[in-house]
């Protein structure tokens, strides 16, 4: 077995506000991927809607939604998977009504190919680690040997 810990982060404090100016960085990989014999597991940390910049993008659930799941392609790119790979999401959102629902499911039909579609978990938080952020979703991956 083999880890790799993936960091795509440009700074220390990964953009969050109550690290910034502080010697203190944010302790999280983007990504750890793991592997096996038999097959490759990558575990991506929550993405929430921030661009290259790290500033966050859009302010409805149905734009973030696209970008949070945009970042984590561009995780699945590096690591040489796809949304096929991904086996179970968690997603945290701030507001549950039923239009962010359907705002929510309607994105992710884009990503993800019918009939292999990941377990998942639709929680609802108060509030994300950064202000103006609606979504935030992590993934764990199963990537067959010889693909990555």
């Amino acid at each position: 077995m083999q880890r790799t810990y993936i960091d795509l982060a440009s700074d220390r404090s990964r953009g969050i506000d109550a690290l910034k100016g502080t010697e203190v960085p944010a302790v999280f990989s983007d990504a750890v991927r793991v592997d096996l014999q038999e097959c490759t597991l990558l575990y991506i940390s929550g993405m929430i809607a921030v661009d290259q910049e790290g500033k966050v993008v859009d302010r409805t659930i149905r734009g973030q939604t696209g970008q949070v799941l945009d970042n984590i392609k561009r995780v699945l790119d590096r690591e040489g998977a796809t949304f096929d790979d991904v086996v179970r999401v968690r997603v945290y959102v701030t507001q549950i009504d039923p239009q962010s629902v359907r705002d929510i499911h309607d994105v992710r039909s884009a990503y993800f190919t019918p009939g292999k579609y990941p377990a998942s978990t639709l929680v609802r938080v108060d509030q994300l680690i950064r202000d103006g952020a609606l979504i935030e979703i992590d993934a764990d991956t199963v990537i067959e040997r010889g693909r990555s």
